[in-house]
């Protein structure tokens, strides 16, 4: 696969980009071929690479079960394409026997024995480079790949090196390309069969021609939803656990059982071409700026890419088995047009067949995977964006992993299904409208700060239409809208979404909110980036507020919510009624599954918003909104399984939270809040209920910027008038807005973890600088101390460490740390930092010998990150570069 590269990133030059993703539009059609139209229902009938495995499927439809069913099974795997049959595998390399795979037709009939085929290096951080250690049909081809980071080998080449490299590419247009050598193609049924085979070798069973027609449920003492049994038309299979790998199908095999599963089937296509002489032994090509990838296929090519108009498969027939659809040339004319400009020999070159298929697709073009919240023992593995060949290693190994361990090994919260708010996962709208979007923009420029367009204002807190009018940017997080920056160009409303003018949409003229997201389309500072210096400096100097809503605020309460706590969290959370504390929650291997605030309650006869009514020990948990749903899910499968008599009550929509940070925060306050808010009184990590403008608030003295300040906790119906009240309180003390790109900077520069960017499921609190949130001196057992144990008795491997740079030059994650001329990790998480004036990044390093990493290692070394190809010195931190003795959130200026 040879990436072509666009100029900025050859030339390591800013790049703006006016339109977010082009509108179709018919392109002029070069090859003499007749247009087809698109039935309303698929045919096997085709010339494809696979006939004779399309044959078989015909052949074998509706002949019964190929063995008889088991009465029980401690898996049952659903679905024989590519990740059916990793995960049957990596099941049965873990140990388990008494497994099944079902498969409604035969092995791959789905969408898996229509796929391309290419395997990428690096395609993901999780799932890189996964070994079944079998032969799975490889062919080693060439590949462009950038992998510096992650230790895979590629070369950035010039326009005349790729032309030695691909003699009929075309590359009077390009700057350069990137060249990865070892990736691939894998033949899809080779791969299944042999993975089947090494599965039931270790005896687990793989039974096709066997439909699934229901999915039991039981709900246990304590009302808990858990998997019961598979029904099919040949028998029932008791089983705890689910597997579903059903692709396009998925949907369907989680209403069975009640479970949402939210992805769209599309129409996805290539087509082969005749013979192209001098061909042979290329790499493959993918152009992200045509949307368009050819692959080498013996002595032809097939190419394909992601249009802008895809065709949705709105009826999902249960009997497609090795099908196709006929080719719409209206929608796939722009990938011949793409093809023909990067390898002109296409011109001339004849079509040998058409494969159009269907394949699922999700909302951010991510799968979907692990544990359903909804149902315990439903676990998915489905949603692959026509990648599933790619990923299925990877995703395979984790979600066995998952199931048998009840964690993957490796971070994959961006594959887990709980990363959807349960508002979102059966709103078809918004799945149709994100699905659209990602499948449109899979070969886009991914810029730092861009913004989805579809699917938006789904989730409004109460201050959404007072910051809107005085001109929120916003930013979309798990469906809130949340507030970005503030433009003095006045309001920028969201529109409805315009499918970039597919579908017979009329696209937005004069679109401000796009406008300003194109503006800041470039590897530069963005061009507003003195607002975002104004808004950070007016909180460093005076006083800013936060809209911070959208944040997940739950109450954990009940007779053993003490018992509970003590395990859930690192830290010691029973202090007395009104103690705030910081800490995290661990998963067993001691990774970071959260990091939170939790406040202790005290017992209030009159229940409220803000005091529920409970026996024994209660607590306020705020997580980040952005995880939300991930948090909920973690906590109540922890209640579950360890059967504590407690309660989790989601409150997130009937509280919203207004934080006020800065200097001058204690003298706005005091005229809003009837009470005393001296350090003696009112100190750092504590909480009240009191009166602010004559409304009820929970004010919790915190700060996520490293400032004196305060939260205020507020029920929905009082936001509005607490938040004028605080705005004209601090009107002569220089309040303004300020949103959460200046969040971002200001936390990076204090050194405050934000998870799953620099603090993840895989990253432990001792490898973070975390370890004051965990309670090892104390004797409490929690989730996750084991591990925590034994890590520090033998030494930490690696460690989150704060680097600066002097240069302003703009960093963004993924740069290569570089310590004493050697690659020790890349960067996490970056930004700038206004108050200290550098750039500020954090990234985790090893010791390239294997040993500990100490914080000697750490001093002693001679640093330097990598951008784009350019190096900077940079100086380490072992502290925060900017307050590190945290006077100034003690309220000390």
């Amino acid at each position: 696969t040879i990436w072509i590269l666009s100029g900025f990133q050859f030339l390591m030059a800013s790049l703006r980009q006016a339109l977010r993703a082009a509108a179709f539009r018919p392109l002029p059609w070069r090859l003499q071929l007749r247009p087809l139209s698109t039935p309303k229902s698929p045919t096997t009938e085709k010339r494809v690479p696979y006939q004779q495995t399309l044959k078989e499927g015909k052949d074998s439809v509706g002949s019964g079960p190929t063995r008889p069913l088991p009465n029980s099974a401690d898996v049952v795997v659903i679905g024989g394409g590519s990740l059916g049959c990793q995960t049957l595998y990596h099941l049965a390399k873990l140990g388990l026997t008494n497994i099944v795979l079902l498969e409604r037709d035969k092995l791959t009939s789905g969408t898996t024995w229509h796929t391309s085929g290419e395997y990428n290096l690096g395609f993901s951080e999780a799932t890189e480079g996964r070994s079944s250690g079998r032969n799975l049909g490889t062919g080693r081809v060439l590949s462009l790949r950038l992998g510096k980071a992650y230790a895979i080998e590629s070369h950035v080449l010039t326009p005349a090196e790729t032309k030695a490299l691909y003699p009929l590419m075309n590359v009077e247009d390009l700057y350069g390309t990137l060249y990865v050598p070892h990736d691939g193609t894998m033949d899809p049924a080779g791969t299944c069969t042999a993975l089947t085979r090494a599965a039931t070798a270790r005896g687990a069973q793989v039974i096709e021609n066997c439909p699934v027609t229901g999915i039991q449920v039981r709900t246990d003492d304590f009302g808990v939803r858990r998997v019961a049994a598979v029904d099919t038309d040949y028998g029932s299979i008791q089983t705890p656990c689910v597997v579903n790998c059903a692709g396009v199908w998925a949907s369907s095999l989680g209403k069975m059982a009640g479970v949402k599963v939210p992805l769209v089937a599309l129409y996805h296509a290539y087509v082969v071409t005749e013979r192209i002489e001098g061909i042979q032994n290329m790499p493959n090509v993918r152009d992200h700026d045509a949307s368009v990838y050819l692959r080498l296929q013996g002595d032809a090519l097939s190419f394909g890419g992601y249009e802008s108009n895809p065709i949705f498969w709105e009826e999902v027939s249960a009997k497609f088995a090795f099908g196709l659809f006929d080719l719409n040339w209206d929608v796939f004319t722009q990938h011949v047009e793409g093809a023909i400009k990067r390898v002109p020999v296409l011109e001339k070159t004849g079509i040998k067949s058409t494969v159009c298929g269907p394949e699922s697709f999700t909302a951010d073009h991510k799968p979907l995977m692990g544990e359903a919240p909804e149902l315990r023992g439903f676990f998915l593995g489905c949603g692959f964006n026509s990648a599933g060949m790619m990923l299925g290693g990877g995703c395979g190994q984790e979600l066995a992993h998952w199931i048998i361990h009840g964690r993957p090994e490796k971070d994959m919260y961006g594959y887990d299904i709980r990363r959807f708010h349960h508002s979102l996962t059966d709103n078809r709208l918004w799945i149709r409208e994100r699905s659209h979007e990602s499948y449109a923009k899979n070969y886009s420029v991914v810029f730092p700060h861009d913004e989805p367009l579809a699917g938006r204002n789904m989730r409004r807190d109460p201050l959404h239409e007072e910051l809107l009018q005085q001109g929120c940017v916003f930013q979309e997080r798990h469906g809130w809208e949340r507030p970005g920056w503030f433009s003095p160009q006045g309001p920028a409303p969201i529109l409805p979404y315009d499918y970039y003018g597919a579908y017979e949409h009329q696209p937005h003229e004069d679109y401000k909110y796009n406008r300003l997201l194109s503006n800041e389309y470039t590897f530069d500072f963005p061009p507003h980036h003195d607002i975002i210096q104004k808004e950070c400096l007016s909180c460093r100097d005076a006083v800013a507020v936060f809209d911070m809503s959208y944040f997940g605020k739950f109450y954990l309460v009940g007779p053993e919510a003490k018992k509970a706590a003590d395990w859930l969290f690192s830290a010691d959370v029973h202090k007395h009624p009104g103690s705030t504390v910081y800490t995290c929650m661990l998963n067993h291997r001691g990774g970071t599954e959260s990091d939170l605030t939790v406040s202790r309650l005290a017992v209030d006869p009159e229940a409220s918003p803000l005091t529920p009514s409970f026996e024994g020990d209660g607590y306020y948990l705020t997580v980040g909104g952005a995880v939300a749903q991930y948090n909920w899910s973690h906590i109540t499968t922890v209640l579950q399984d360890k059967k504590f008599n407690c309660q989790l009550v989601d409150c997130s929509e009937d509280i919203g939270m207004i934080s006020v940070q800065g200097p001058e925060s204690r003298a706005v306050l005091q005229e809003v809040l009837e009470t005393d808010l001296s350090n003696e009184a009112f100190p750092f990590s504590t909480n009240k209920l009191v009166k602010a403008a004559g409304h009820l608030v929970r004010a919790i003295r915190l700060t996520f910027v490293g400032e004196m300040g305060w939260e205020l906790h507020v029920p929905k119906a009082s936001c509005v008038p607490v938040y004028k009240a605080v705005m004209k309180a601090g009107a002569k003390h220089g309040i303004i807005n300020a949103g959460y790109r200046a969040i971002d900077s200001l936390s990076s520069e204090k050194g405050y973890r934000h998870w799953h960017a620099d603090l993840r499921s895989d990253d432990t609190p001792l490898e973070a600088g975390l370890a004051f949130t965990c309670k090892l001196k104390s004797a409490i057992p929690f989730l996750g101390r084991e591990a925590l144990e034994k890590q520090r008795a033998s030494g930490l491997l690696r460690r989150l460490v704060c680097f600066t740079v002097d240069k302003k030059v703009p960093m963004f994650g993924l740069e290569a740390i570089w310590r004493n001329e050697k690659v020790v990790g890349h960067i996490r998480k970056a930004d700038f930092g206004f108050t200290i004036n550098k750039t500020i990044a954090y990234g985790y390093i090893q010791n390239p010998e294997g040993g500990p990493v100490s914080l000697e290692f750490v001093k002693s070394g001679d640093y330097a990150l990598e951008r784009m190809g350019v190096i900077y010195a940079a100086q380490v931190h072992v502290k925060s570069p900017f307050d590190p003795d945290n006077k100034r959130v003690k309220g000390i200026y």
